[in-house]
This record gives structure tokens, C-alpha cells and sequence, in this order.
């Protein structure tokens, strides 16, 4: 039986909203006379707003969940509608547009974002549905986790069955990994470039708070386990030299006021732009861990080790697709997305977590 992955689930939402922008934007023409088809460039940059407000808000990761929150959907797509809206009434007022500028009337921006919701809401229910149904044919419990979950069961991943030689990571001289280490130099040297005002701004809070250091330097494990120094902005009180390492847990007693910002933004993670220039990391990959809290990681949840096969990141898979990690249940279900990441590694993939995480940026969900 032919199956959609989620990610292809997601698209094919996408596609349906476009759909039901053009197919609304129909109706009115020809029982409203709206003369919205008139503008078709207008009319396809209203229905990306759209979309880009559906994922930013989140009404496309609901489709993912195992159960479905009616009212919080009926809530996110509300959410897109207004947003939409005042999209379509700045540009309409900043660009001081005629008014043949149909799209921008009152009255079709309620038609046409009412009709919109209501096919959007049946899409999703829809779509939800179909999918619900394919998870509940039987699959065993690696490859549901790999199909639907997209992520690798490390208790339930044989000792073979992901080896150096088969990750697309492996081959030294293949295109993609050429790209991804270019893009890496290339993407790293401007967002430094472009945030360093921010930085400045951010290490002249964090020194009138306590008047300690601005920037943090750690040993984190590396490619194949090779240690480096990392460089983050403090976001903690000070700490004794000889502190053990420990979990930091949510509402962490240690982080400052302005940390607690930074942390949520993550600009205290953009010095590790600068690690990314060394060649200690890349821009996507498994988040590098604290070796004294590895060695109990590796004794205790199987395949830890794999996720040293590739560079570490500055964000990535596991990142943008579960909690922070406290605790080692929460980081095994981590490396159950690393290894996810290590066995279908891809330009393709690495965009998708580039923009999930400038998702999370915008909306200030780190810890």
C-alpha cells in the first residue's frame, strides 16, 4: 500500500492550502465579479503568507500528534487568519495601492480567509485521519518509530544494522558533504557578521548583571569523540572550577535573568559560530555533549557512541524535534533522532532543520 511520510504529509497540507486559496479566489471571481485572478501574483504571494503562517503557529505540526486537539487547532488557524490579515492590510496601507487592489477590500478579505479556515480545518481533520489510520496496520516497533516517528530506537536497533561504511556521512568525497561543510563557512561568517551588534548588546547585559565573564568556554566531545572547547554567552552564575558536571533542569536555579532571555532566543549559542569557522562543528548535526556525562551515557543507552560519526552541531535533528535533555531517558530518546539523522543525512534534511529551527527562534522555545 503506497504510505506518506510525515513530512510528505505536511507538504501535501501545504499544497491543499494553496488549492483552497485558488479555488476561493475562483468562486469569488465568478459569482462576485472580484477580479482576483486578475492578479495571480498578488494572489500566490497571499496564500505563502498563508502557509508560512500555518507553520509558524503550528497548525501543521498537529498532524503529527498521536491525538488531536480540536480546539487548539481551531485556535492556531484563528491565529493564521488574523496574522494573514494584518499582512494583507499593512502592505495594502505601506504600498498605498489602488483601488483595483481587490485582494485588500474588506469584504473579500472576509470571504475569502472565512472560506479558507473553514477548508483548512477540514483538511487537517481530514489528513489527521488518514494518517491515524496507517499507524494502526501492524508495523513493528523500529520501523513505526523510523516511518512515522522519524526517528531510531536505539533498544530496539541491532548491533549491525547501522554501520560507519552505510551512513551517506561515510564518503569523504561526495557532493553533498563538499556542500554542507561550504555552506557551513559560508552561512557561519554572515549570521556573525549580521548579529554581532546583538552579541554586543547581549555580553553588556550579562557583565552589568553580575559583572562576571561574558562568554563561557567548555570541553564538548567532537567528531569521533575528539574533545574541543566550546564558546557559548554565560547565561549562569558563575561556577567553582572544580563544579561537577550536572543536568541543567528546567527553571534551573543557576541561570541569570538576562541567561534566561538568551536562552530562549538562543543568541547564547551564537559564539559557536565561531566554532563552526574552526571546522570543531557544523551548522547541523547531533548536539556535542559534556565528556564526563557522556562516559555514563555510553554505559547505559546502546549506540551512544554512533552519534560521534559525524560532526556535531549547532542545531539539529533531535534539537528541533524533542525536549532538552535532563535526564537519561530524555537523552536517549535524543539519540533515537540522532541515529535518525546519521542514517538519512541529506541537503534536503538539513534545510528542513534549518527551518524548524528558525521556528524555534522565532518563537522563543529554547531552554
Amino acid at each position: 500500500m503506497f504510505r506518506l511520510r510525515p513530512r510528505q504529509i505536511l507538504l501535501l497540507c501545504a499544497g491543499c492550502d494553496l488549492l483552497g486559496v485558488l479555488g476561493l479566489a475562483a468562486l469569488l471571481d465568478r459569482f462576485a465579479d472580484t477580479g482576483l485572478q486578475d492578479q495571480p501574483c498578488w494572489l500566490v504571494s497571499y496564500a505563502l503568507v498563508y502557509i508560512a503562517f500555518s507553520w509558524l503557529f503550528g497548525s501543521y505540526t498537529l498532524l503529527r500528534w498521536p491525538r488531536l486537539d480540536l480546539p487548539q487547532l481551531v485556535v492556531r488557524l484563528l491565529v493564521t487568519t488574523l496574522a494573514t490579515a494584518l499582512v494583507v492590510v499593512l502592505v495594502y496601507w505601506l504600498l498605498n495601492l489602488p483601488e483595483t487592489f481587490t485582494l485588500g477590500h474588506r469584504r473579500v478579505q472576509m470571504v475569502l480567509l472565512s472560506g479558507l479556515s473553514l477548508w483548512a480545518l477540514a483538511v487537517r481533520l481530514v489528513l489527521w485521519r488518514l494518517s491515524r489510520t496507517r499507524q494502526r496496520q501492524g508495523l513493528s516497533p523500529l520501523e513505526h518509530a523510523e516511518r512515522e516517528q522519524q526517528r531510531l530506537l536505539p533498544a530496539h536497533l541491532p548491533d549491525q544494522a547501522l554501520g560507519l561504511e552505510d551512513l551517506p556521512w561515510s564518503n569523504p568525497l561526495s557532493v553533498q558533504r563538499q556542500l554542507k561543510r561550504s555552506a557551513d563557512v559560508a552561512l557561519a561568517l554572515l549570521l556573525l557578521l549580521a548579529t554581532l551588534p546583538l552579541l554586543l548588546v547581549a555580553g553588556l547585559l550579562i557583565w552589568l548583571e553580575d559583572r562576571g565573564p561574558v562568554f563561557y568556554v567548555q570541553e564538548r566531545s567532537g567528531l569521533m569523540g575528539r574533545c574541543f572547547q566550546l564558546y557559548k554567552m554565560r547565561t549562569m552564575c558563575q561556577a567553582a572550577p572544580d563544579a561537577p558536571a550536572t543536568w541543567t533542569v528546567r527553571g534551573d536555579a543557576r541561570i541569570t535573568r538576562t541567561g534566561a532571555f538568551l536562552r530562549r532566543v538562543r543568541l547564547d549559542e551564537l559564539p559557536q559560530l565561531w566554532n563552526v569557522l574552526r571546522g570543531d562543528m557544523s551548522l547541523i548535526g547531533p548536539r556535542p555533549e559534556r565528556p564526563e556525562l557522556e562516559h555514563d551515557l555510553e554505559s547505559r543507552i546502546p549506540h551512544y557512541r554512533k552519534r560521534h560519526w559525524m560532526p556535531p552541531g549547532l542545531s539539529g535533528w533531535a534539537q528541533v524535534c524533542a525536549p532538552y535533555a535532563a535526564s537519561v531517558e530524555e537523552a536517549e530518546l535524543k539519540l533515537s533522532y540522532d541515529l535518525y539523522y546519521l542514517r538519512h543525512w541529506g541537503t534536503a534534511l538539513d534545510l528542513l532543520i534549518l527551518l524548524k529551527t528558525v521556528k524555534t527562534v522565532l518563537k522563543a522555545r529554547g531552554r
